[in-house]
């Protein structure tokens, strides 16, 4: 049984960053104990008996810190419990209906035996990181879709699995 959650993260301008901080923040309001970290700075994911990985969705991929995580840790990440986020869309379509993980996310999902998936709404603001980013506030299309009680609920969810898991070994 996990002793330790791992948060990990990719993201480019924080908004996946504050979206781990909340789910990191559950857990251990419900008594786990849980790491956050950016992705690019894990060295190892064994101290860990549970995983949960997000990215922010950029060009329809995840972060590149999200991806290059999967690649380092892959092998360790099949023997624990494993969790992906996404965050990206630019309107409520998150909170509306599921959106499906990214092409690249399912086969990781396949590969690892994650136990599941979600995306949430993405936030991009006045000072983003990047030309096309800028460009996308610039025109009226940025703003903050994070719906932080449905993200809370979802890790919520996460901690039970893992408290029931505990109580049962």
């Amino acid at each position: 049984m996990p002793t330790s959650v791992l948060v990990a993260y990719g993201t480019t301008n924080g908004s996946t960053a504050q979206i781990a901080e909340a789910v990191a923040e559950v857990l251990r309001k419900e008594g786990l104990t849980a790491d956050l970290l950016p992705a690019g700075s894990v060295a190892d994911v064994r101290p860990y008996g549970a995983v949960v990985l997000g990215g922010g969705l950029y060009a329809g991929r995840w972060h590149r810190d999200a991806r290059r995580f999967l690649s380092r840790h892959g092998r360790h990440l099949a023997k624990r419990p494993l969790w992906f986020f996404s965050s990206g869309p630019l309107d409520a379509s998150a909170s509306e209906r599921d959106i499906p993980p990214v092409r690249g996310v399912r086969r990781a999902m396949v590969r690892l035996d994650a136990r599941g998936h979600v995306t949430f709404g993405g936030c991009l603001e006045e000072g983003a990181k990047g030309r096309i980013a800028r460009a996308i506030v610039r025109n009226g299309k940025g703003g903050d879709f994070r719906d932080f009680t449905a993200i809370e609920e979802w890790a919520a969810r996460i901690a039970d699995e893992l408290l029931k898991e505990r109580a049962e070994n």
